[in-house]
């Protein structure tokens, strides 16, 4: 079963086909007519625009002609780079453009029957987290015949102009496609991930480890489905598609439509002086100013394997425009990449990607607005939506994507494209469940860039623990929709705190409701118990307040512990004690290592302390070896922290 559908304009595709066929007629879109206001928001094209049919413009027209990725595509006099360049990448994958042009099959002119032909189309794409299907008639902008926008080199296919011209009906005119990035279009073609990797910045022609752990995400990240971009930047305009001495063109992308991890043979172990081969294979839409470095047609690398050794080692390429290069000479040549990741989201079992709707809201009473403002903004910004998010497991990369509602369609009433928008992270406590007010013990784990584009995005490897997103406008006290989405190989288990503090609710009543909060953060455990010189000792600790508890990983084998675990309680009363024990882990049963007790009231002193261990009986209990260092904050403000 496929994802939920729904119809643009309320525009239903085979009712409205139907209807042609019966009164034998082509279709004409009344919802995006051919005219002016379907090309641009408030200019006229210079010259006379003449909307045609494909049979008008060609003999024996066809939606795909072969293999849809075996053409080159044009981006025509008034078309846009981006869009060809995402026409390219989608061929790639035929579980992707098979998703955007549905039942293609269907929907292709069958000469033998010209009577079931009724101009008219439809396409899907991902729009703000929905999938939406665009129908459309076959009417296409035209200058002294020619096509004014993307088209194919094989004069009779139309598969990329079509779609482009749903795409524009979807954004409002062909206009509103312009400013749009190659990862925006792809997102929006086939619901993927994207994330943008600076190749300069992760500096992978000097780490090698990184440059492997690269290629390992790559591998991953293709062989699931996803799409992988590359581009070279142009310093300025003039640059712009200027051939490097590799034959590369600057400011221009390329596709990536393999990648392989190779192990050599004997004989060409020999030859190349290595044991494995780490290979990509990229593709220029343009299908021209290929590579011509190491691995290129015209390399001593290449014209050393025969065909036969191509074709075993699987370096083949199938379409013009196509090469393969090192992967050292990969991350030396390009600055960006773009990774588009296929998201496995199965009814059930395990999740990659978490998503949900939210909103920036004004409201007179800061407990109930939620626009305020970015980080600068201290007074006001933890009045924003905030998300907590759980990192079960240490090392994971975490990816996570804000994208803002696209107000193209607004353009006409003189509206921003977008606002500037962005996101912070911090690592909080392990048992929080309601809202942040104050800053004091949490750790800033990350922030977005701020930027006036669709989407803004982090990627990095967390620790285990909870963290809370806060998404954020640049400015507070402004309005709009956003789409946060988090992808991790491991769940993650997104949810929106709501709440400032407890409910009052007749159990809370019955047992006393909240009066004081407290917060703590045990930083480390030093100088611990070791009963003898060889002995391993894995600590951990549990802090405990009432029946509620917090265990912290276990730390190994070391005497000298850094925790900066964080927990928060609400108590009835500070006669109800915070209890910070210390434990070692062992195969079969864990030993104690000793605790403190805190009454932690709200007049206490909120700088670190550092205090000894002791045994289990009281604050008077004998006094251990080892000490813990931590700082802890209580107020009988429900909502300060």
């Amino acid at each position: 079963m496929g994802p939920p559908l729904k119809l643009f304009k309320n525009q239903k595709y085979q009712e409205l086909k139907q209807e042609c066929i019966k009164d034998s007629r082509l279709f004409c879109d009344p919802t995006f007519l051919p005219e002016n206001d379907s090309l641009f928001y408030n200019r006229l094209l210079p010259g006379k625009v003449i909307w045609k049919r494909p049979q008008d413009i060609c003999d024996d027209p066809r939606l795909i002609v072969g293999n849809i990725s075996n053409h080159q595509l044009i981006q025509g006099r008034l078309g846009h780079k981006p869009m060809v360049s995402a026409f390219s990448c989608l061929a790639v994958k035929e579980s992707h453009w098979t998703k955007t042009i549905p039942n293609h099959k269907e929907q292709e002119w069958d000469p033998r029957k010209p009577d079931k032909y009724a101009g008219i189309f439809h396409f899907r794409f991902w729009h703000f987290g929905e999938w939406i299907e665009v129908v459309i008639d076959d009417l296409l902008p035209t200058i002294n015949g020619d096509l004014v926008f993307s088209f194919s080199t094989s004069m009779n296919e139309f598969w990329n102009a079509l779609l482009e011209k749903a795409y524009a009906k979807l954004l409002g005119c062909y206009e509103a496609l312009d400013g749009l990035t190659i990862t925006d279009i792809i997102v929006d073609f086939t619901g993927t991930l994207a994330e943008t990797v600076d190749m300069q910045k992760g500096r992978y022609t000097e780490l090698v480890e990184e440059k492997y752990k690269l290629f390992g995400e790559l591998y991953k990240t293709f062989t699931k489905g996803g799409l992988i971009c590359c581009s070279i930047e142009s310093p300025s305009q003039e640059e712009q598609e200027v051939e490097t001495d590799w034959g590369l063109l600057k400011g221009h992308t390329y596709t990536m439509t393999d990648i392989r991890k190779i192990r050599l043979g004997e004989r060409l172990v020999e030859v190349f002086s290595a044991e494995k081969l780490y290979m990509v294979r990229l593709r220029n839409p343009l299908g021209r100013q290929e590579w011509s470095g190491p691995w290129s047609e015209i390399s001593e690398e290449w014209q050393q394997l025969t065909v036969t050794d191509r074709k075993n080692l699987g370096l083949v390429m199938s379409d013009d425009g196509e090469f393969w290069m090192s992967l050292e000479d990969f991350c030396r040549n390009f600055h960006k990449l773009s990774v588009c990741r296929n998201v496995n989201n199965p009814v059930f079992g395990r999740k990659e990607l978490e998503s949900v709707l939210g909103c920036w809201t004004v409201d007179d009473d800061p407990l109930m607005n939620r626009s305020g403002g970015c980080y600068n903004n201290r007074d006001t910004f933890l009045q924003n939506p905030q998300y907590i998010f759980t990192v079960p497991e240490d090392g994971h990369k975490v990816i996570m994507s804000l994208q803002q509602k696209d107000l193209r369609t607004y353009r006409r009433m003189g509206r921003p494209d977008n606002y500037i928008i962005g996101f912070e992270l911090f690592k909080v406590e392990m048992n929080r469940r309601f809202r942040l007010h104050h800053l004091y013990i949490q750790e800033r784990a990350g922030t977005s860039t701020y930027i006036d584009t669709r989407t803004v995005f982090l990627s990095k490897y967390l620790k285990k623990g909870n963290y809370v997103l806060v998404p954020t406008m640049f400015q507070h006290g402004r309005t709009s929709e956003f789409l946060l989405r988090i992808f991790s190989e491991v769940p993650v288990q997104l949810r929106e705190l709501t709440l400032d503090m407890p409910k009052m609710s007749c159990w809370n009543l019955a047992r006393g409701y909240p009066k004081v909060v407290t917060q703590i953060t045990v930083h480390s455990a030093e100088g611990l118990e070791k009963k003898y010189a060889n002995e391993t000792v894995n600590p951990y600790l549990v802090i405990k307040c009432g029946k509620e508890e917090v265990r912290s990983p276990v730390q190994k084998n070391t005497v000298h512990a850094i925790f900066d675990t964080q927990a928060i309680f609400y108590r009835r009363t500070t006669d109800i004690p915070i209890i910070i024990q210390v434990w070692n882990s062992r195969k079969f049963c864990d030993q104690f290592l000793g605790q403190v007790i805190l009454d932690a009231d709200p007049s206490d002193c909120r700088d670190v302390k550092s205090l000894y261990l002791r045994n289990k009986g009281g604050p008077t209990a004998k006094v251990k070896q080892g000490h813990i260092s931590f700082k802890v904050i209580s107020s009988d403000d429900l909502t300060e922290l």
